[in-house]
């Protein structure tokens, strides 16, 4: 680094200054100046201190200016100057009359990178307004604020997983199959007289042998030791699960290191956000109604921040102050509440149970009385999923926890209930028996059906949600706010963190269901589109703004660690369904789909490293070994405690510094008021010397002549 040259502050005063008489507000008030006009404050704002051409006392030789952060400050745009507009019109004046102190190849390499950064911000402006869904989410976010938003930023982003997952099958399953062709003994795709349109609900007939599910791939031509279709097929599952994993777990560490970054010991700069965050450039009504929006969500957001830290002292508070009896009786009430959680959960998972059983037996009945039959399941899961979390909610109420605990309790049931409810489905959906006409049919096609039908549903529900209990619900409150029935239903507030579970829970069953059904993310990207415009409606059309309102940074990393929960619950479902073929003689696992013929995934992938040279095979056999578990373990080990001890260390060298900031804080401070006493002492003997000439005054000539 270069050294830069010491900058040397001078007040000056004038003749009248030194005449008048100072109070003790107009010393505080010297002070304050003198502490901002301090070199180490003149660094934290570089506009003001060095782009504005050399202060009086500076002293700079003419053509050589000190490079590195001040030219990166001089350079920048004024619009992103944080100053009042005079202070925008005298840092460029500032600008004009530096260039005359500077040579002609500084002043053309600054113009040129003013020229080129507004290129770029202008390009980058361009090409987020080309975002899909870009001023939608701006209409949400200046009515509701940055957490409603942080949910749609949630839904897109689940949006493009989803599209880069149907890239990949296209690229792996469908390009090749349809390249390539199925086998020549395979049925081919086409109407028959039993098909309907129930079947594209039901997922059953036509539908049942298109490409939507597993059994509808075969080998084709393509069928080499180590390019095969089963082959593909598995590695392009395996690498939408890994790329899944990547992004899913990059959002998340990024996100939860900017929230450990800021802490609960950040706050905004509420000064700045109420005089100087106005755009005085803005024209349209609209576009000011909405920057007008985002300053009151803004300030709403560090109100409620403020809020929850003043309730938290308030209990901690009331906690210390309950006596023993007291504490013994919230006690057994908590375990009494837990214990009803309890039998809750066990009620919903005995009436999945129930409804995945009823669901199996064949029955002869008229399709409006088997319709819901089949969609017994989902409509289970669906209603357990809808209404025990309200109940959670209010439980936590009664538990005489702070508002955070209650927010996380209520999430932690929540996300059990979500998850555990659909663990508990797909574990009887295994277990039970199989009916006896169903004995030859595509066992995994039966198990893609079932998640078929789980997306199926869990969108008419989103639909329904909106449009026959949402927007009546807001009607009756328009157009009959003061009867009984509007005051006992409420206002309609959007829940984030309920909606956001329920895009975990349908994203969950993208991954569980995507081997046995490889269509399933096209399905899902359509159905989270149409969900995006029908959340939507109910925001903008039927929802009030929440009074305690969420941040984006801390409710984003509790997004995505509840998605990478859903994941790791998917990979481990897709471990245990195909395991077992390598263990029992099922055929009904192996009779249909690439790995016909009793064929697995382990023996296509043994017979493909068999094929493989000498030195390739050993090598991945001993990769496959419990030799290699050990390094891998003490690798994985050494990797994880050297980063364990980088963040530990990290965190140790920002409290030190933060010390270090307080201390050199206080040091200023006090050489500030050393310096003011300092200059009112001066002051005083200035003032007393002048009263002393004015009180004897000086001899006149005449005096002088006459003394002689």
């Amino acid at each position: 680094m270069e050294e830069q040259n010491p900058v040397s502050f001078m007040r000056l005063l004038s003749e009248e200054s030194t005449h008048s008489t100072l109070s003790s507000d107009s010393c505080e008030y010297y002070q304050t100046e003198i502490f901002d006009q301090l070199p180490s404050v003149q660094a934290l704002r570089p506009e003001q201190a060095y782009q504005g051409g050399p202060e009086p006392g500076e002293r700079i030789s003419h053509g050589q200016l000190s490079r590195g952060p001040r030219d990166k400050t001089s350079t920048q745009p004024l619009r992103n100057l944080v100053m009042c507009v005079q202070g925008k019109r005298d840092a460029r004046d500032r600008r004009k009359m530096q260039i005359s102190n500077i040579g002609f190849w500084e002043s053309w390499r600054r113009s040129q990178s003013i020229n080129r950064k507004r290129v770029w911000a202008q390009m980058g402006g361009a090409l987020s307004a080309l975002l899909p869904w870009q001023h939608t989410l701006h209409a949400i976010e200046g009515r509701f604020g940055v957490g409603v938003k942080a949910y749609f930023v949630f839904l897109r982003y689940l949006i493009y997983l989803n599209l880069l997952h149907c890239a990949l099958i296209l690229g792996f399953i469908l390009g090749p199959t349809a390249f390539y062709g199925r086998s020549n003994n395979s049925e081919p795709l086409m109407f028959k007289g039993n098909d309907s349109v129930l079947d594209f609900i039901l997922g059953s007939g036509y539908v049942d042998r298109s490409p939507v599910f597993f059994g509808f791939y075969t080998r084709g031509s393509l069928n080499l030791l180590c390019l095969n279709t089963p082959l593909l097929y598995f590695a392009g599952i395996l690498t939408i699960l890994f790329f899944s994993v990547i992004m899913v777990v990059r959002r998340t560490i990024v996100g939860y290191k900017h929230t450990w970054m800021l802490g609960k010991r950040y706050s905004t700069n509420v000064s700045y956000k109420i005089f100087c965050g106005w755009d005085f450039t803005i024209q349209d009504p609209a576009a000011a109604r909405h920057k007008r929006s985002f300053i009151r969500n803004d300030l709403k957001v560090f109100l409620c921040f403020s809020q929850l830290l003043l309730d938290e002292q308030s209990f901690s508070m009331r906690e210390k102050q309950r006596t023993l009896g007291q504490t013994v009786r919230l006690y057994l009430l908590r375990v009494v509440l837990n214990l009803i959680v309890l039998c809750l959960l066990g009620g919903a998972f005995y009436l999945i149970y129930y409804a995945t059983i009823a669901s199996q037996t064949e029955s002869e009945h008229h399709w409006l009385v088997s319709l819901p039959l089949q969609y017994l399941p989902p409509i289970s899961i669906t209603f357990v999923n809808l209404i025990l979390p309200h109940m959670f909610r209010k439980i936590s109420s009664f538990e005489d926890y702070s508002f955070t605990t209650q927010v996380n309790a209520t999430l932690l049931r929540s996300i059990f209930l979500k998850l555990a409810s659909l663990g508990i489905y797909l574990f009887f959906l295994f277990t039970t028996k199989e009916p006896q006409n169903n004995l030859f049919q595509c066992r995994p096609n039966r198990f893609g059906r079932e998640m078929y039908k789980l997306c199926i549903f869990n969108f008419l529900a989103t639909f329904c949600n909106a449009f026959l209990l949402n927007y009546p619900r807001k009607l009756v409150h328009e157009n009959f706010p003061s009867s009984l029935l509007a005051r006992l239903m409420g206002k309609q507030r959007f829940l984030i963190p309920f909606n956001v579970l329920d895009l975990v829970y349908i994203q969950t069953v993208f991954w569980v269901g995507v081997f046995y059904c490889p269509l399933l993310p096209v399905i899902g990207t359509v159905t989270l589109m149409a969900t995006l415009y029908i959340q939507k409606f109910t925001v903008l059309r039927c929802c009030v703004a929440e009074q305690r309102m969420f941040r984006a940074s801390s409710s984003s990393v509790l997004f995505h660690f509840m998605l990478l929960l859903g994941l790791l619950m998917a990979a481990v479902t897709l471990g245990l369904n195909l395991y077992p073929q390598n263990v029992t003689s099922d055929m009904n696992m192996s009779s249909c789909g690439p790995f016909g013929n009793g064929e697995t995934v382990f023996n296509v992938t043994g017979v493909c490293v068999g094929s493989l040279p000498r030195l390739a095979q050993s090598t991945l056999r001993y990769l496959s070994t419990e030799a290699f578990a050990l390094p891998l373990i003490l690798a994985e080990i050494i990797i994880f405690t050297s980063y364990v001890s980088r963040s530990r260390a990290n965190q140790k060298a920002i409290e030190r510094l933060k010390e270090m900031l307080v201390m050199n804080s206080s040091d200023k401070r006090f050489l500030v008021k050393q310096h003011a006493t300092l200059l009112r002492s001066k002051r005083i003997n200035h003032r007393v010397r002048s009263a002393a000439i004015q009180e004897d005054p000086p001899p006149t000539p005449l005096d002088s002549y006459e003394g002689i």
